[in-house]
């Protein structure tokens, strides 16, 4: 795999210098695992962006960092791979920095590390907590634009926040379920909604609960939304929470999963024997593609990654002075997918169709 890349380059994408990277490649004493994943990740990296080579401009190399599902993550980082090749005059090389779940003090650091090294940008993907704000704000401060992506940080003196309308998502949510259940007034008891979320500090989840809480109490004042925030969105707690919870809750028979690990969601409900009458779900990534077409879910809120993508690259080159000042709103609007209007020809690993 480092026969096609110069040591020079290899350093470069990892963010280490040239004697680190020596060190790594000859097998020499004295180097950290640590160091040697670097090295490795930046060899992958550089792998997939060979199709890149021909073309030319100024370079920048830019952090992509998430706490999300892997599911997702591999879905931003497919489609940040296209989005790069359709901007002008740049080159876009990107350093990955994704995991399932990170502590704070390990994310910290990340962000500070991309600090010390230097960047032309940061697409950031983070709870919405103090030490994430100040971390931004020292990255800011070096010169480094951040962008967030999906989720928001409220104080954060970021560049921008490109994603979903998550308020509108959560109010369309609501429509839906009220919708597919049926007049509340046919009911002999009140149909209670789970809302599972991958966890409470994440402000886009947040912002969607809130809107969907505020309608459908709107809508249907009877039902109940039971939030169940400690899945992480990942399949097996999920599993295990969702499990609980409907143990507890007989009148649950709704789901609206803003934090994924839908397969998880249903696996409970067909272990506690119970109907799940609608659920909504979020993203087109290939698990909730697979439930979607088989019925399992009954509409997924969709929206435009590559628009967003392709956007958070506009706002890095204009904090560089190398692209105009944009116009376009940076919120996309919300898209209901059921199984007879999914996007046609979805490239391979990428959830959703390229403008």
């Amino acid at each position: 795999m480092t026969k096609a890349f110069s040591m020079k380059e290899i350093a470069w994408q990892a963010g280490i210098g040239l004697a680190s990277v020596d060190r790594v490649l000859h097998d020499r004493p004295g180097v950290s695992p640590a160091m040697r994943r670097r090295v490795a990740q930046a060899c992958l990296e550089l792998e997939r962006q060979h199709q890149q080579v021909g073309l030319k401009g100024r370079r920048f190399l830019i952090d992509l960092v998430m706490e999300a599902p892997s599911r997702f993550s591999r879905m931003v980082r497919d489609t940040l791979a296209v989005a790069v090749q359709r901007v002008s005059p740049v080159v876009f090389r990107v350093r990955e920095h994704l995991a399932e779940t990170m502590a704070l003090p390990e994310l910290i650091a990340v962000l500070d590390t991309i600090g010390r090294r230097g960047s032309q940008g940061v697409l950031l993907k983070a709870p919405d907590v103090p030490a994430v704000t100040e971390a931004v704000a020292r990255l800011q401060a070096r010169g480094i634009p951040v962008v967030t992506l999906v989720t928001d940080l409220r104080e954060a003196p970021r560049r921008a926040y490109v994603g979903l309308d998550n308020h509108r998502a959560g109010q369309t949510a609501a429509y839906l379920t009220d919708q597919w259940l049926g007049p509340s007034a046919l009911e002999d008891v009140p149909t209670d909604v789970l809302v599972s979320s991958s966890g409470p500090h994440f402000q886009g989840e947040g912002e969607r609960i809130a809107a969907f809480i505020q309608a459908l109490g709107c809508s249907r004042p009877a039902s109940r939304a039971h939030v169940m925030d400690t899945g992480h969105g990942l399949h097996a707690p999920t599993r295990e929470a969702v499990g609980q919870l409907l143990a507890c809750c007989p009148t649950i028979t709704a789901v609206y999963s803003v934090g994924g690990a839908n397969a998880a969601i249903l696996a409970a409900f067909e272990a506690a024997g119970r109907p799940c009458r609608v659920f909504i779900g979020h993203d087109l990534d290939d698990d909730n593609l697979a439930l979607l077409r088989a019925r399992r879910l009954s509409a997924v809120l969709h929206h435009d990654l590559h628009h967003d993508l392709h956007l958070a690259c506009l706002l890095l080159m204009q904090a560089h002075c190398v692209a105009h000042t944009l116009s376009m709103p940076t919120r996309s609007n919300v898209e209901v997918i059921t199984p007879f209007n999914v996007p046609a020809h979805r490239p391979p690993g990428v959830g959703f169709n390229p403008p």
